[in-house]
């Protein structure tokens, strides 16, 4: 994979607006979209932090969503397909990490430990279930290798699913390095082309970062085990109220020099 493939690199002097994990919870997503967009303005950058799959029950309306909301974001005048940016959350990642199960060594222990952390809405949005991959699971890799193959043919018969699956990027950075996005964490005794499951399960803890990582002024995050909802640390920022947990949804947008001059919460 190029850098380019990984990282998305956003330009200087705009202000970007950073949504949390969504996880399937798609009124609350539409509900978000309605009220951002009266407010954005000109120029105007939007980045979502990962997690758009799993828990909830809406996980195929909140891909639509997502997707027509990226029509109305590109139809603004001067609008650019750059200023919109979707990160790999760990929901996302245990989705591709599900697709080829059949290469595990215990199928099975992986499955149950991703149910636990809430793929299972996504798999259903994809027509199947829980149980039948389990099914699978003990029938061995060739019945596992059919059941992936099925739920990969239903996101790519999704219209626009599978090309924004593909669209991910492992975090983004303002070219500046005033602002580097990240899904949850990151691990601070790593340089940035080496962080690899950090960026989803964390390794430093995240208050514990007060100063600049690899020359980014500031790390944000769109998920908080905590879902304290909009915490400012001294080098950090986590934008999470705990959607797919019982709590809204958040979107902060952040100024180029750091400010936070607006938030919605739906």
């Amino acid at each position: 994979m190029s850098e380019t493939d990984v990282f998305a690199t956003l330009p200087t002097d705009r202000r970007i607006w950073a949504v949390a994990s969504i996880h399937g919870e798609v009124e609350r997503v539409r509900a978000l979209h309605s009220a951002m967009g009266p407010r954005l303005q000109p120029g105007d950058i939007l980045v979502y932090l990962g997690n758009l799959m799993g828990r909830g029950a809406g996980v195929f309306d909140t891909m639509q969503e997502i997707l027509l909301f990226r029509r109305a974001f590109l139809a603004r005048p001067g609008a650019d397909c750059a200023d919109i940016v979707y990160l790999r959350g760990s929901q996302e990642e245990m989705w591709h990490r599900l697709l080829q199960i059949q290469f595990a060594i215990n199928p099975s222990e992986v499955l149950n430990w991703m149910f636990d952390h809430g793929v299972a809405a996504t798999i259903e949005a994809y027509g199947s279930s829980a149980r039948e991959g389990l099914d699978a699971a003990k029938k061995g890799a060739m019945a596992l290798s059919e059941w992936t193959s099925a739920m990969r043919s239903s996101m790519r018969a999704s219209d626009g699913h599978n090309a924004l699956v593909s669209a991910l990027r492992r975090a983004a950075f303002v070219e500046d390095n005033s602002f580097l996005f990240v899904n949850a964490g990151i691990d601070i005794s790593r340089p940035l082309s080496e962080q690899f499951d950090s960026f989803w399960w964390g390794a430093t803890p995240f208050d514990a970062i007060r100063k600049p990582f690899c020359g980014f002024s500031r790390v944000v995050r769109g998920f908080d085990t905590r879902h304290r909802g909009l915490v400012s640390g001294k080098a950090t920022a986590s934008v999470d109220a705990g959607c797919g947990f019982g709590g809204p949804l958040l979107a902060a947008c952040f100024t180029p020099q750091g400010e936070t001059v607006d938030t919605v919460e739906a």
